[in-house]
């Protein structure tokens, strides 16, 4: 975890964004390229964990600065997983709006990882541009 850096997104690394987004199955976030990476221009924090020159995940998220941090995106490599990569992501965004509260959507896999770190759920809702 000591060579594991957290740095800014700088747009020359969307396209490795975008492979672990397919090696995921995020596939809506893939094939509508140019406004994902809109949104990562746009969003704040945005950060790449890296290993050495390899990027090995990332967290993209959105801030009032005051109240709330919401945690858009946050993946880390399938191989890295469980090596504190995520913690040092959300610990890092955290850092930089620390009296905000950090709120993030889980999904059944994901909802048992945040429950043993102390989160709480709370429930949302979303529909998506085209189903509006």
């Amino acid at each position: 975890m000591e060579a594991i850096q957290v740095r800014s997104f700088q747009e020359n690394d969307f396209q490795t964004v975008q492979e672990l987004n397919k090696q995921e199955g995020w596939n809506n976030l893939v094939e509508k390229n140019e406004e994902t990476l809109c949104s990562w221009l746009n969003s704040e924090p945005a950060l790449i964990a890296v290993d050495g020159d390899e990027i090995i995940g990332f967290l993209r998220g959105l801030t009032d600065g005051t109240v709330t941090l919401y945690v858009c995106e946050l993946l880390v490599k399938e191989e890295y997983r469980n090596k504190g990569v995520a913690e040092h992501l959300v610990r890092t965004a955290h850092e930089c709006y620390p009296s905000t509260r950090v709120e993030m959507i889980a999904n059944q896999e994901s909802q048992g990882y945040y429950e043993s770190r102390g989160y709480r759920a709370f429930y949302g809702f979303r529909k998506a541009a085209e189903e509006m």
